[in-house]
């Protein structure tokens, strides 16, 4: 599976339920989201903006990505919701590595640019690095229409946060131009 694909087999709207577990705190908190995944064209408006801010040149993003999002955590009574843009960008040696752009960051709510790497198992890892703190996502489907993640946020020295989250596809329909990449996940 490549990047595509993968972003092709994630498209839909998803129930997902996250366990995150605050370290420093030894506290744990779940939080809930409904969260949408819309393919974006790579000669999108915002796709190019993304990629000309990073000062890449636009021709070479694999795909682009919408995830919207609304939720709420366990010791938060506010919803969290918001909207962002992914744009993966292929390194020309390898395609199953490259950059992966984000309108916004997960951790700071700021453009940001981080790594992503599809394992052999068809896993997806992304790493992203930010100012103050360092991030560690791993992405895979358990079946085409249940996506498993876990996640760790270090910070200043130390880890401080590891999460694990289930995403299950409402409607259980796999978008049409996934099919195959969900065959070969199912594998």
């Amino acid at each position: 599976m490549n990047i595509k694909e993968f972003f092709e087999l994630s498209a839909g709207k998803w129930f997902s339920h996250r366990t995150s577990h605050h370290l420093a705190f030894k506290q744990s908190e779940s939080g809930k989201s409904d969260i949408i995944i819309e393919m974006v064209a790579v000669d999108h408006p915002e796709v190019i903006k993304l990629c000309e801010q990073n000062e890449i040149d636009p021709k070479r993003a694999s795909c682009g990505a919408r995830v919207t999002w609304k939720g709420t955590m366990q010791w938060d009574e506010e919803d969290h919701k918001g909207s962002t843009v992914l744009v993966p960008v292929p390194n020309p040696d390898n395609p199953n590595e490259g950059k992966l752009l984000r309108e916004m960051g997960y951790a700071e709510k700021m453009p940001v640019a981080g790594s992503y790497k599809i394992g052999d198992d068809e896993a997806l890892t992304l790493i992203t690095e930010y100012e103050t703190m360092w991030s560690e996502e791993r992405l895979w489907f358990a079946s085409p229409n249940l996506r498993m993640r876990v996640g760790v946020l270090k910070r200043f020295g130390g880890f401080s946060m590891a999460s694990f989250t289930s995403e299950i596809r409402m409607g259980g329909t796999v978008p049409a131009k996934a099919s195959e990449a969900a065959n070969s996940a199912s594998s």
